[in-house]
């Protein structure tokens, strides 16, 4: 059940930051883990997978330093989610943290 509840903030975590800038895959562990969130390669890419094979993020390949890195960002229906969820947040922060 944690790890259920954690994965939905990572999920709006990468929206976020996916729509601030194109965002990958060590970058995202690395923002995250500054968080508190330790998430393995195993659970961060099919994570991403699924959240571009639901339209919410759009990947597009780069070459650095003469390898593949699959960048991220997000798509308008993943704004729309992303601005939906705020709302969301914003009545539970103030429902749990300001009672």
């Amino acid at each position: 059940m944690i790890r259920d509840l954690e994965l939905a903030f990572i999920k709006i975590h990468i929206l976020y930051h996916a729509d601030k800038e194109a965002v990958f895959g060590v970058g995202l562990m690395e923002e995250l883990a500054g968080h508190g969130y330790e998430v393995s390669p195993g659970t961060l890419y099919p994570t991403l997978s699924k959240m571009e094979a639901g339209g919410f993020l759009i990947c597009e390949t780069r070459t650095v330093a003469h390898k593949q890195r699959k960048y991220y960002r997000i798509t308008p229906e993943g704004r729309k989610l992303l601005n939906r969820m705020r709302g969301k947040i914003k009545e539970l922060y103030q429902e749990v943290i300001e009672q």
